[in-house]
């Protein structure tokens, strides 16, 4: 039994700015990236190797959460394109049309969501499958695959098939998934608008972060570090200077794991799709090869 917890967001918009054609509805409005949303998820649920048979998929809607009331920088709808902010709310309906459950986050964010999802029934299923590249999942990662670890929860990057476990993220990053909200605030999160500390790249901090594990550990002093990554001093002064600055972005970078999410695990099943509801959805959109694609009815 496994529980797969779909980014949404991120699936909106890999949708939009792929080399997918558009598609414009009967109504006259650009439904490109719900058409493709679409068509990822069925991919998914006939996929044999991912065996789903518990679904639910995430959503950022509005884009702006309760970080944005601690940080000014933290990111927000700007620079997002009209015809794509139009289709977050079609899409959930999408999901919903698939027999799918959809979690539109409002003061929260899809990430928490799905951070949740895998603290709450990672002990019931035989593992959890995030399904998501966004480097601040991989703190929700856990066990080894092939090792018989309970809990299992693994971060799937679908565009490259790239699927991290304990071992994984440590051969990609350095850290161990605990220390990741501590290396996003010290190296920066571009997607999120944190910007981090001068100085702090990704091999330097993970060497630190493999050795305190997490900032508040690091001392202020270089000559008090057990290890000295190239450029320590500089380092070691930004932390110095920016110790309250820092704790914020490791605040915006550790997710939610209490989420009030009102569904069981068992509301989760994905029981096949809905014909009626999904093909009169296809119908109003105007998605003629949708409507025959799916594969598991309900």
């Amino acid at each position: 039994m496994k529980l797969h917890i779909v980014d949404g967001t991120y699936e909106l918009f890999r949708a939009w700015f792929s080399k997918r054609p558009g598609h414009v509805t009967p109504d006259g409005w650009e439904a490109k990236a719900v058409a493709g949303v679409m068509s990822s998820l069925l991919y998914l649920l006939d996929d044999p190797a991912e065996s789903v048979t518990h679904v639910a998929v995430a959503f950022d809607n509005p884009i702006r959460s309760f970080r944005n009331d601690l940080f000014d920088g933290y990111k927000t709808e700007e620079g997002v394109p009209e015809e794509l902010l139009r289709q977050f709310d079609p899409v959930e309906e999408a999901v919903r049309a698939l027999g799918i459950v959809a979690w539109p986050m409002d003061r929260w964010e899809a990430d928490d969501a799905m951070a949740t999802a895998a603290a709450r029934w990672a002990g019931e299923v035989d593992e959890v499958r995030l399904m998501t590249p966004d480097k601040d999942l991989g703190q929700c990662i856990r066990g080894n695959r092939g090792a018989g670890t309970r809990p299992l929860v693994q971060q799937v990057n679908r565009l490259t098939g790239r699927v991290l476990d304990e071992d994984g993220l440590i051969a990609l990053r350095g850290i161990r998934p605990e220390s990741i909200p501590d290396y996003l605030a010290l190296i920066g999160d571009d997607a999120d608008g944190i910007p981090g500390l001068p100085g702090f790249g990704e091999k330097g901090t993970a060497q630190l972060l493999a050795h305190y594990l997490h900032l508040e550990q690091i001392p202020d002093e270089v000559a008090r570090w057990a290890v000295r990554p190239r450029g320590a001093e500089r380092m070691a002064l930004a932390l110095a200077q920016s110790r309250e600055a820092v704790a914020l972005y490791k605040k915006l970078a550790t997710l939610v794991s209490d989420v009030p999410l009102k569904e069981s695990l068992d509301d989760l099943r994905f029981r096949g799709v809905p014909r009626a509801r999904f093909e009169a959805f296809c119908d109003q959109l105007g998605l003629t090869t949708l409507r025959t694609r799916p594969t598991r009815w309900a």
